[in-house]
């Protein structure tokens, strides 16, 4: 495995064009608007590649037929070197992928989960909005510098963009505040063109009040008034986000292998 320098990212984004669902992170990795890695098959007439983001997702794309490669990667995969330090959630395109990963998680540090990628139905959301009332509504404020840095837990703006300046000048996101305090966020995990990946996070304590979906359907208001495609993807065994996604308006459209890297 060959990586890339940051100049050198455009090699992977023809095979990157070739994968038919959600690849937003990756795009946003080889554009430079998000931190990641970028692994190759072979400089020349590259391949195969292996896009890997700081959040902790990654996506195998392409073919290749180049020992060294492959060799690299069974080994990466089976964490033989123990290089992974954190957990990995890895998707693959093409389906001839699955065949290796589902082999090395017979006995390897690797699950197999399903992703879920949705399509928005913005007839079914504006629905939604025109049903809630005043007195269902809670303080909603836009996610600031401040707010950046003070929201934590897993899933939350500093997780996805390099620094507070980068994500109010080109990010977006609204926070729910309970007695001050935030306690619910939506954001844009990822933007690129006139598409707007959602991140959702929500404190633990603050768990089944509404606040997500408060939230969110601040943020979707701001794709719409700013004409951009929301956009939804999430485990399918993360029942919280799957349930929440279709009480918005998001239609489940396909479902491909989720593999869960161990470190």
């Amino acid at each position: 495995m060959i990586e890339l320098k940051i100049e050198d990212y455009s090699l992977a984004t023809a095979i990157l064009e070739q994968v038919p669902f959600n690849t937003w992170f990756a795009q946003a990795v080889l554009r430079g608007l998000s931190s990641g890695r970028v692994f190759v098959d072979r400089l020349e007439h590259a391949e195969a590649c292996y896009i890997q983001s700081a959040y902790g997702m990654s996506l195998l794309c392409g073919e290749s037929h180049t020992a060294e490669f492959l060799e690299a990667l069974t080994g990466y995969l089976r964490n033989e070197h123990k290089h992974r330090v954190q957990r990995e959630w890895l998707q693959v395109y093409p389906d001839s992928w699955n065949v290796l990963l589902r082999h090395l998680a017979e006995d390897g540090p690797i699950e197999e989960n399903t992703r879920i990628n949705f399509t928005f139905n913005r007839a079914f959301f504006q629905r939604l909005v025109d049903h809630i009332s005043s007195s269902e509504q809670c303080e909603v404020v836009a996610i600031d510098k401040k707010l950046f840095y003070e929201f934590d837990g897993a899933v939350v703006p500093r997780r996805f963009w390099k620094n507070a300046d980068q994500f109010v000048a080109a990010g977006a996101g609204f926070c729910v505040l309970q007695q001050g305090r935030p306690v619910s966020v939506a954001f844009s995990a990822y933007r690129v063109e006139n598409y707007l990946e959602i991140g959702i996070e929500t404190v633990e304590e603050a768990r089944g009040n509404g606040f997500a979906i408060q939230a969110s359907i601040a943020l979707i208001r701001y794709c719409l008034e700013h004409h951009l495609e929301p956009v939804w993807a999430c485990r399918r065994e993360n029942e919280g986000s799957y349930q929440l996604a279709q009480k918005l308006g998001f239609v489940p459209s396909l479902r491909i292998p989720y593999y869960l890297l161990k470190a």
